[in-house]
Parts: C-alpha cells; structure tokens; sequence
C-alpha cells in the first residue's frame, strides 16, 4: 500500500516545497496556483479516482458471474490513468483489480503480456487485452449495459 502513495506523495511535497518558495519570495498568486496545480495532479496520480479494488480471484469470480471486464492495473500509471479518465462513470462497471495489491494478480499480468506487468490489461469474456483503446472499452462496457 505504501507503493501506491509514493508518487502522490512526492508530487505534493515537490509542489509545497516549490509553492513555499515561490510565497516566500513574494510571488503569492504563483506561488498558489503552482500548489493547487501540483496538489491535482497528486490526486490524480493516487488510488483515490480508481473504483473500489478487488483482489483477481473475485474480480475473476465477479466477471464469471456478471460478464463485464476485469481490468488490471497500479497507481502512477499514465495509461490506467487515460483508461480511467475516458470511461468515466462507467468505470465502475469494471472489475479493478490493482497489481501492486494482489501478487495473484500481478502473476496473471505477467503471464499474459511475456513476463511483463504491462497495465491495464483488461480481461473481457476470458480474452486480455493489453493497454486498449478507451473507446473500445467505454464501448463493450455500453453494451453490458
């Protein structure tokens, strides 16, 4: 779990640290907007915005049951980010299981993308698909619908 909060984490004391010397050195308004700027993108980069995660076997479980997708993934990720960001609310139609969290699911990762944990890999009807299109996601999971 520390993992998982260690970009966020940097990011914001990267940016308090700049924002505090751009307010000491009298530039106020830079100073604060560099702060909200860096203190967003270390929101952005945290677990916070991802739905709830599951461990793989009842993500597995879970899309044997309902047939919606499993996608795997880790925090700092910039394409897990975009994936997330362009689905939207319907993200939670997902199963998100984080690979930094499950060792099983990191297992599974690697196995199917030649030993590489290369995230997301979205697991849809038994298939993987490594790092997809958004649209075709936000699309399959439309038709889950």
């Amino acid at each position: 779990m520390i993992r998982a909060w260690m970009p966020p984490t940097l990011i914001a004391l990267c940016g308090s640290i700049v924002a505090a010397w751009l307010l000491v050195s009298g530039r106020v308004v830079f100073g604060a907007v560099l702060l909200v700027v860096y203190l967003a993108l270390a929101v952005a980069v945290s677990p916070l915005i991802f739905p709830r995660s599951v461990d793989s076997a009842e993500a597995r479980r879970r899309a044997e049951e309902d047939g919606r997708p499993v996608v795997y993934w880790r925090p700092g990720c910039a394409y897990c980010m975009r994936l997330r960001v362009s689905l939207g609310r319907r993200a939670r139609r997902a199963h998100w299981v984080n690979i930094w969290r499950d060792p099983d699911a990191a297992a599974i990762v690697r196995e199917v993308n030649d030993g590489n944990e290369t995230v997301p890999t979205v697991v849809l009807a038994g298939r993987p698909h490594t790092n997809p299109d958004p649209a075709w996601l936000r699309e399959q999971l439309r038709s889950l619908v």
